[in-house]
């Protein structure tokens, strides 16, 4: 395929990253695959997937070690995303968190700082250590993960929320409910949403429309998929994956050209919401 550059978003603090980077979630789980998923994380690199997405709660620590292995002495390629579970989002677990994040990493920053999702911490609380940990330098911006719209106004109007700098959700074409009030409403205030489990960790690849549109197109389902959410405005898709041979097809999906009658089969067989929809999670 062409070898079309990766679209760059640009975040509310002016960094600017590929609209297609690389997920980690179930990576440092076994010690038999950490190797693959090291060689496919330095794979997506070279193939300017930079922005490399991690979390404490993946493999409770083990996929952010995978990471920090994969970045060795590639530090400053890399654009660094990792999350805090919302049960260490208080004014001093926040900054306890990134310290161990930060550790297993192997680095003194992390370029973005997400809560995994809301907690019972007041979200005035974990700004402010978000805040914190800005002004000292360990992360670059802070965002969120899994909030609906309701829960980025309530974020807007805590001092600091405004300085929310992405907003982390499930996204795909079988999971469309975002499109409805979500997408909308971040794209209008330019903040960009990460799209997690692109592909719907594989179950919609055996879907009759998207073989058939894959097929029509000389490409893989897979490559359709991230296809749909790099067509959208704002979008920063994270697939996962193990296999060098992977990341390669999944940066390819960049250079597809869909024609609008395959956009509208799509359509037809993965419908756009009607209607408000609450937050899916996986």
């Amino acid at each position: 395929m062409q070898d079309d550059a990766i679209p760059i978003i640009r975040l509310p603090n002016n960094a600017e990253v590929p609209a297609l980077g690389q997920g980690t979630w179930n990576m440092g789980e076994k010690y038999s695959a950490e190797k693959r998923e090291v060689e496919s994380l330095r794979a997506g690199i070279d193939l300017g997937m930079t922005l490399i997405d991690t979390a404490e709660m993946y493999a409770e620590g083990g996929a952010e070690k995978i990471v920090g292995e994969a970045i060795r002495g590639r530090r400053e390629e890399v654009f660094l995303v990792s999350k805090v579970y919302p049960w260490n989002a208080g004014r001093t677990g926040v900054i306890e968190a990134c310290e161990r994040s930060l550790s297993r990493l192997g680095v003194d920053r992390i370029d973005l700082y997400l809560l995994h999702w809301r907690g019972d911490y007041p979200l005035a609380e974990t700004v402010e250590a978000f805040e914190g940990l800005k002004a000292s330098g360990k992360i670059g911006a802070w965002g969120v993960s899994n909030f609906d719209t309701q829960d980025m106004e309530e974020l807007l109007d805590v001092p600091g929320g405004r300085n929310v700098a992405a907003n982390q959700v499930l996204y795909n074409l079988s999971r469309r409910g975002i499109e409805y009030d979500l997408l909308p409403w971040c794209q209008q205030r330019q903040i960009p949403v990460m799209a997690y489990s692109p592909i719907e960790q594989g179950r919609i690849l055996h879907h009759p429309e998207l073989i058939r549109t894959a097929k029509a197109n000389q490409a893989t389902p897979a490559q359709v998929a991230l296809a749909f959410l790099l067509e959208r405005d704002g979008v920063i898709v994270i697939p996962k994956t193990s296999s060098a041979a992977r990341a390669a097809e999944n940066r390819d999906a960049v250079s597809l050209d869909i024609t609008d009658e395959d956009w509208a089969a799509l359509d037809a067989a993965f419908p756009p919401p009607v209607r408000k929809k609450p937050l899916e999670m996986l």
